[in-house]
C-alpha cells in the first residue's frame, strides 16, 4: 500500500515540475512595458496636484467673471467666497472639456424658515450647461433627482452623503464631455463621475443634455466652455476649486 501512495505521489508531482521548469525558461521582459513613462505630478497635502488649473486659493477671483460679464459681486473673505444674493453667479474666464474637479462648498448655518430646494441651494455647471446640484440635503427632503450629488433633473444620486449645514462639503468629479460631429450630430454624450465627501454618488453616468428647470433634457452642438457657479439666492460659500485638465 506504502508503494502505489508513493507513486501516486509521484505522478501528481512530476507534471507540476515540469510546469514551473517550463515556465522558468520564458522571458518575463516580453510582458514589460517601459514606454511611454507616466508625468510625474506633485501631489502635496492639502493643495492642488502640480499640474492643476487653481481656479480659486482663498484669496480672490480673479480667474472668474461675474455671470454676465465685469467682475464677480461674491464676497470673499476667511478663504472663501461667498454667493451674494441677487448679485447673479460666477464663471471661470478660461474654457474647459475634459476636466477632473476638486471644489468644496458650505450651506449656510441658519436654516430656520428655508426647506427643500429654497435651502443652501446652488450649483456648479460644467461647460456652463450642465448643472451639478449643490444643496442643503441634510435631513431635509426634496425631489431625489435635484438633492446634492445629483445632476439636476436628470441623475439621482447613489446615497445621500450630506454633512450637516455650515460643514465644508467636498465634490471631486470626472467630466467627459460630450462629442459632435462636424454636422452637429451628437458623437458620444456627456458622461459624469462624482465622489460627494469622498462617496461615489454618481458613477459613470451619461447625461441626457444640458440641464432644464422646465421640460426634457436635449443636446445642440458646442466646445469648450467655463465653469459657472451659480446664485439661487442662498450664501453657499466655496473654496480650494481647482482642475486637471484631462
Amino acid at each position: 500500500m506504502k508503494s502505489i501512495v508513493i507513486t501516486g505521489c509521484l505522478i501528481a508531482v512530476i507534471p507540476a515540475l515540469a510546469l514551473a521548469q517550463a515556465e522558468s525558461k520564458g522571458d518575463p521582459a516580453k510582458t514589460e512595458v517601459w514606454k511611454p513613462v507616466p508625468a510625474a505630478v506633485a501631489t502635496p497635502q492639502n493643495a492642488a496636484p502640480s499640474d492643476a488649473v487653481v481656479l480659486f486659493d482663498g484669496k480672490d477671483l480673479s480667474a472668474w467673471d461675474g455671470e454676465e460679464g465685469g467682475k464677480p459681486a461674491w464676497t470673499v473673505a476667511d478663504g472663501a467666497a461667498t454667493v451674494v444674493p441677487g448679485g447673479k453667479g460666477i464663471k471661470t474666464k478660461r474654457s474647459f472639456c475634459d476636466i477632473q474637479l476638486h471644489i468644496e462648498w458650505r450651506s449656510p448655518t441658519e436654516t430656520k424658515g428655508f426647506e427643500g430646494q429654497d435651502r443652501g441651494n446652488s450649483g456648479i455647471f460644467l461647460q456652463n450647461l450642465y448643472e451639478l446640484q449643490v444643496l442643503d440635503s441634510y435631513n431635509s427632503p426634496t425631489y431625489s433627482n435635484g438633492q446634492a450629488g445629483s445632476i439636476y433633473k436628470q441623475a439621482i444620486p447613489l446615497v445621500n452623503a450630506s454633512r450637516p449645514p455650515g460643514v465644508w462639503q467636498t465634490y471631486d468629479v470626472i467630466w467627459k464631455a460630450p462629442r459632435f460631429s462636424k454636422g452637429g450630430g451628437l458623437e458620444a454624450p456627456a458622461r459624469i463621475t462624482v465622489l460627494h465627501n469622498g462617496v461615489l454618488v454618481q458613477d459613470d453616468t451619461v447625461l441626457s443634455g444640458k440641464t432644464e428647470y422646465i421640460g426634457a433634457p436635449s443636446y445642440a452642438p458646442h466646445g469648450c466652455a467655463p465653469i459657472a457657479l451659480q446664485d439661487h439666492h442662498s450664501k453657499v460659500s466655496y473654496r480650494n476649486i481647482w482642475v486637471r485638465e484631462l
